[in-house]
């Protein structure tokens, strides 16, 4: 009888080891669960949330309520071909690659040069798009190159690749927050230029009822690409995947002709990996006129 309290005392701690171990299995199913539903690691399950800007179209900008433009479009479709949908968050430039490292986002999309200072910052797909700069001066202007910025007032959105170049060229530019900030001084006459993406500073120019002309443009030194959080390698693997795929589909070829008509891609830009063949011109400017 002595014996009983002692067996009483061992069936409980065996009962107790028992319970404990189911409760770490059930943990690591629970784990298991998580990272199936959620492969890519996103803030919300199923749900691409990207940071972009409202103001620079033809890449990123706002349409009726609707954030679209060529980098835009296509990250939709990109993000399709993994089964997931978009959420479109508007910011500044400035402040976007330090969201999307922090998690606020999930991808910046914004036209961003890749640059070995930026990789420091975050982790770049592969390259979609190619750009050149655009050099933007108030109407009537004596400025007609790159090479007539010394000594003048040169603007450019802060922390952009046009900033780095001006910067680069000693020109000490006056920074704004975006894009629409750049335009206002132009059109005041409180600047002398703006180091622009080139298809922006054109669409800007072209709205701007005379006021503003291009002076000029030349061909970026790297492309652009979607940035994620450093080390998040499951979904810029992803997306990479992705792109090849609506590259080989023709979506790429649509939306290039689509946003800039007649603009030439140059030889030696292969968008994607590089390993898969790109549609003609042709029939991506005839897809480009079925869909309109």
């Amino acid at each position: 009888m002595r014996f009983l309290p002692a067996l009483t005392r061992a069936a409980a701690l065996g009962a107790a080891t028992i319970l404990a171990a189911t409760a770490l299995t059930a943990c690591g199913d629970d784990t298991s669960s998580d990272a199936a539903g959620n492969p890519y690691g996103l803030a919300q399950p199923g749900v691409l949330r990207a940071g972009t800007l409202t103001d620079a179209p033809p890449n990123v900008y706002l349409k009726d309520g609707r954030f679209t433009g060529f980098d835009n479009d296509l990250l939709t479709a990109v993000a399709s071909k993994l089964g997931l949908k978009v959420e479109f968050v508007g910011t500044d430039f400035s402040a976007l690659l330090s969201q999307v490292n922090n998690r606020k986002f999930d991808v910046g999309s914004s036209s961003i040069t890749i640059t070995e200072a930026r990789k420091k910052t975050v982790d770049f797909g592969n390259g979609y798009d190619f750009g050149y700069f655009g050099l933007d001066v108030p109407a009537g202007s004596p400025i007609t190159g790159f090479d007539q910025l010394a000594g003048k007032r040169v603007v450019v959105v802060q922390g952009t690749v046009q900033d780095d170049y001006a910067t680069g060229e000693q020109l000490n530019p006056v920074r704004v927050p975006d894009y629409n900030g750049a335009i206002n001084q132009l059109k005041a006459g409180t600047a002398d230029a703006w180091i622009a993406p080139a298809e922006i500073g054109e669409k800007s120019a072209a709205d701007s009822n005379g006021k503003i002309t291009v002076a000029a443009k030349q061909l970026s030194p790297a492309p652009t690409a979607y940035a994620v959080a450093k080390g998040g390698d499951k979904l810029r693997e992803a997306l990479n995947k992705g792109l090849d795929e609506v590259i080989a589909d023709g979506t790429w070829s649509r939306l290039q002709a689509q946003y800039y008509p007649g603009r030439p891609v140059p030889a030696d830009f292969h968008p994607g990996s590089g390993s898969v063949t790109v549609p003609a011109a042709a029939s991506a400017s005839a897809s480009a006129s079925a869909a309109s």
